[in-house]
């Protein structure tokens, strides 16, 4: 496994991969063109893992990608690339990078550019890791490790960093929540070394456009390893840098876990997740604090302060985090849908089972009285309400009536009356 020497006796079964991506190389392949499958998808179908996606490199610039594919456009600002969409699957054709200008980094090294083609053994060095830096030849079935410590890496379970770490993730510091999140969801282990270095860089994160980050916060947490990457994120220190606010311990802390876990099941089980519903768990310590204040210094009722508090949360997390209004609104309704649940009398409840939040609103509630917050009647209420018949659910909110009591003739006077002769 040595330089760009070809692996004969590893090869892949191409029954395991997309039909587009195979068309694809196979088009550039008869033009003359080198081009690879590359990157997670090799690495997933070695690991017998079904890959999210597939990544091809190439030699072909991406104007003449474009040219050969009529179903393809070209995007990227920091690097361009092609899109070749086929339906609703989307192909990446990426041209093979060369080393980077060094006048298009900023201060710290953050590369600000990255728009220069290389060969084919630059773009493996220029790849993150080395088990990201394998190449599939589809053409003659065959595995290119140009690092010559991909294949090795990978049967060790190690996630090994390409180059030198501090100059790195000075590059381009999301590589440390790329590091996180590939051993939370390989369960790889990397160096004692690298690890120091993750937590020693964690700042530069703050270099990073909010936009960005929010894409990655999605790949991280929206990927089936949650919970796992939760815990890595805030072993290394990274966690506060993406969500200040977010409790460290306590019940809120435990509404976080929960929530993770929760994900994860949900998408194991091939059910539908939002990121709404994640937000509103990381941020709920933050709204709670606003709204705690907005309450006793300042004298604001209940509704204005929630809503004041969202408003003051979501800003705060924006300039770190962008968050989009699609999550953001949602995640505003989960919260003030809380105080709504406790209004059980009358048409209240029957108007709030119709809110289009009701559901998230409901499962938020059960996960605040897992982690330990005492709400056992209002979920036992509302668990019953939804599924009682409407006779059950009449009786269920109608307010109980208190009975008259007559009222008893103090005994003093009724022995002053009996003394008391009977008129005439």
């Amino acid at each position: 496994m040595v330089g760009t020497s070809r692996e004969p006796k590893i090869t892949l079964d191409q029954s395991d991969i997309s039909l587009a991506a195979l068309k694809v190389v196979r088009r550039l392949s008869e033009e003359g063109f080198d081009a690879y499958l590359v990157g997670g998808c090799v690495r997933d179908l070695l690991l017998n893992q079904k890959p999210k996606d597939f990544d091809v490199a190439t030699n072909a610039t991406p104007q003449e990608v474009h040219r050969l594919f009529r179903n393809s456009r070209i995007i990227g600002r920091r690097f361009q690339i092609a899109h070749v969409r086929f339906g609703r699957e989307i192909i990446e054709v990426a041209t093979f990078r060369g080393q980077h200008d060094p006048n298009q980094s900023s201060e710290s090294g953050h590369i600000l550019r990255d728009n220069v083609f290389g060969s084919f053994e630059e773009d493996g060095l220029r790849r993150d890791f080395t088990v990201n830096a394998l190449y599939y030849d589809a053409i003659s079935d065959t595995i290119l490790d140009p690092t010559g410590k991909g294949l090795a890496d990978l049967q060790a379970k190690k996630l090994n960093l390409i180059g030198e770490p501090e100059i790195r993730f000075q590059e381009d510091p999301v590589r440390m929540l790329r590091a996180v999140r590939f051993m939370a969801k390989l369960n790889f282990s990397i160096s004692a070394d690298l690890q120091k270095q993750i937590r020693t860089s964690a700042h530069l994160l703050g270099e990073i456009p909010p936009a960005r980050l929010f894409e990655e916060t999605l790949k991280l947490f929206m990927n089936g390893h949650a919970l796992s990457t939760f815990e890595s994120l805030k072993t290394h220190h990274l966690m506060p840098l993406l969500f200040p606010t977010l409790a460290s311990e306590g019940q809120n802390a435990q509404l976080v876990a929960e929530a993770l876990a929760s994900t994860d099941a949900r998408i194991a089980q091939d059910m539908p997740v939002t990121p709404a519903f994640l937000f509103a768990a990381f941020l709920w310590e933050g709204f709670n604090q606003h709204k705690d204040r907005l309450i006793k210094v300042e004298g604001k009722t209940p509704i204005d302060a929630s809503h004041m508090a969202a408003d003051m949360v979501f800003l705060a997390q924006q300039a770190i985090v962008a968050i989009p209004k699609r999550f953001s609104i949602p995640a505003r309704e989960i919260w003030l849908l809380q105080d709504r649940l406790n209004q059980q009398v009358g048409k209240r409840p029957y108007k709030l089972l119709t809110h289009k939040r009701f559901r998230a609103a409901y499962d938020f509630l059960l996960l605040r009285h897992e982690s330990g917050v005492p709400l056992a009647s209002t979920c036992d209420w509302w668990t019953t309400f939804q599924s009682a018949d409407p006779e059950t659910q009449q009786q269920m909110t109608t307010p109980k009536r208190r009975k008259k009591r007559k009222k008893k003739t103090p005994k003093a006077l009724q022995k002053s009356s009996e003394e008391q002769p009977a008129s005439v």
